[in-house]
């Protein structure tokens, strides 16, 4: 178990999880692990990929306060290691670990263009915007290697199927060519996520992620290419990255963005104690007045999960936080007009036969 700063990687720990009562885990012993005794370090941990075979590819959700009902994920786990991720604790589902585990042992899912042609094909089926990048980042380095994701935006680019994309990578830029002609007929929206400007925070906060240099200029390539392009600064992190709204904001409406929002911070389950860590290491000497208002904003604990203001920020921090996001898009001409995405333009897919001719 890692317990100190790794190189190159967000998680400070790699615990393995307790909340469904698995037996804990104990080194193999071998050799590699004598060696790491002897010299006084742990081995960095390499990224390894397994392939995952699911049944459905589409995931519903019921939630009442977010604004889509289905979305794909391509890979579970995800590389960039970014600290704060709400879907760390969803490795625990495997015995796996939230910490170092999730941003270093990844699943992909390489059968997800075939499940969803299947269930786009389907009788009865009803378009409403599929959303990537909800749990892991569907352009995580691996995309290079598998275009997992690539594959089924073609997909929907055939069957005119609605798609929104949330990502914190440049590599987005690698498919205009299909999000372009979508785009022409208001079938995609794009999210790019720039959390810090300061490349020493960055290098922390989320250490494999692209630079937000890199990603500004994916959301200049976006909007030149047509593709309705939104700037998403979520988390805004308290005494972290808060002082940076104004300038990050207009640094985007610069680059092209057309629309913005965020999200506080939140802390679920296995991230909390994650994210501690993690202030301990790099900022300690702020770390109690970090976690102080974090429980300001999350009526007085680390995370508020209850629907409608789980995504928000309450009381007298979060209400400033709000006030000056909202001024700082309207001073930059953000949020002018709702983008809408068309559904009446589907039509199913191709069937496995008709990709022969």
């Amino acid at each position: 178990m890692f317990s100190r700063k790794t190189k190159g990687r967000g998680a400070t720990a790699n615990a393995p999880p307790t909340r469904f009562n698995l037996p804990d885990r104990e080194p193999d012993g071998d050799w590699l692990d004598a060696e790491a005794d002897i010299d006084g370090a742990p081995l960095p941990p390499k990224t390894t990929v397994m392939i995952e075979r699911p049944k459905t590819i589409i995931t519903r959700n019921a939630s009442p306060d977010i604004g889509f009902d289905r979305s794909l994920n391509a890979y579970r786990g995800c590389e960039h290691g970014c600290i704060y991720c709400f879907a760390r604790p969803t490795h625990a589902f495997h015995d796996l670990s939230p910490g170092l585990d999730f941003e270093t042992r990844l699943f992909a899912k390489p059968g997800a263009p075939r499940l969803l042609r299947e269930a786009l094909s389907k009788p009865g089926y009803r378009p409403s915007p599929i959303a990537m990048g909800t749990n892991t980042d569907p352009y995580q380095p691996i995309e290079g290697r598998y275009r997992i994701t690539r594959d089924c935006i073609a997909i929907l680019a055939e069957a005119r199927h609605p798609l929104t994309i949330t990502t914190k990578s440049d590599r987005v830029v690698h498919d205009i060519d299909l999000l372009a002609d979508m785009a022409a007929n208001d079938l995609v929206a794009v999210a790019v996520s720039v959390t810090s400007l300061d490349p020493n925070v960055h290098r922390t906060l989320e250490p494999r992620a692209p630079s937000a240099r890199k990603r500004l200029t994916a959301i200049t390539a976006l909007s030149e290419a047509g593709i309705p392009t939104y700037v998403s600064m979520s988390p805004i992190i308290p005494a972290i990255t808060d002082h940076e709204i104004e300038t990050l904001i207009e640094t985007a409406a610069e680059a092209g963005a057309q629309a913005a929002f965020f999200i506080p911070i939140r802390l679920p389950h296995e991230v909390a104690p994650l994210f501690r860590a993690w202030l301990d290491a790099h900022y300690p000497e702020r770390a109690g007045k970090v976690m102080n208002i974090i429980r300001s904003i999350r009526q007085g604990r680390d995370n508020d999960p209850n629907y409608f203001t789980r995504m928000r920020a309450a009381g007298p921090w979060g209400q400033l936080i709000e006030t000056r996001f909202a001024k700082v898009c309207r001073k930059h001409g953000l949020n002018q007009k709702k983008i809408m995405l068309r559904t009446d333009l589907f039509r199913p897919p191709a069937g496995p036969q008709g990709e022969l001719f």
